[in-house]
């Protein structure tokens, strides 16, 4: 069988090939440097490089939430990997947000908060996912196109 080398934009979606579920990844998704995937450095990425790639970061993910050792993930030890993602999200959104710097969320800094992100007031972000071409509309395909639950234009 022949590997076929695999775009470069497709390297982002390594995580995906992942075994591991939403709840054992290690924070904001970020796009791993091409050498970390490119396992032979011949420049390219093969189908079987991106899926060895995922499913070493979600093996290393596993083993990190299952703090027994024992092969399977407990309701404890998932409550925690829950709690202690939980936990960087709020970080993330009182570092973003919380602009006074008391540690609080006022309904000001959280309309901002959502104003801000893509330029955009209201559902800026939404919006922006919507209108794939950056019209400022969003057509029919555009919205055929969406999946809700990913936020990705389906391919």
């Amino acid at each position: 069988m022949t590997m076929r080398p695999i775009p470069l934009a497709l390297i982002a979606l390594a995580g995906a090939a992942s075994l591991a579920t939403p709840l054992l990844a290690d924070g904001p998704r970020t796009k791993p440097a091409f050498t970390e995937v490119d396992a032979d450095g011949d420049g390219a990425v093969t189908e079987a490089e991106l899926r060895a790639y995922g499913a070493t970061r979600g093996q290393a993910r596993f083993a990190r939430v299952d703090m027994d050792g024992d092969g399977s993930l407990s309701r404890a030890e998932l409550e925690a990997a829950g709690q202690t993602r939980a936990a960087s999200r709020i970080e993330r959104m009182l570092e973003r947000a919380d602009t006074d710097g008391d540690g609080a969320l006022s309904r000001a800094e959280l309309e901002a908060a959502r104003g801000d992100q893509d330029g955009r007031r209201g559902g800026g972000r939404m919006f922006g996912r919507l209108d794939a071409d950056g019209d400022g509309r969003v057509s029919a395909a555009e919205w055929d196109a969406f999946e809700p639950r990913r936020g990705r234009a389906k391919n």
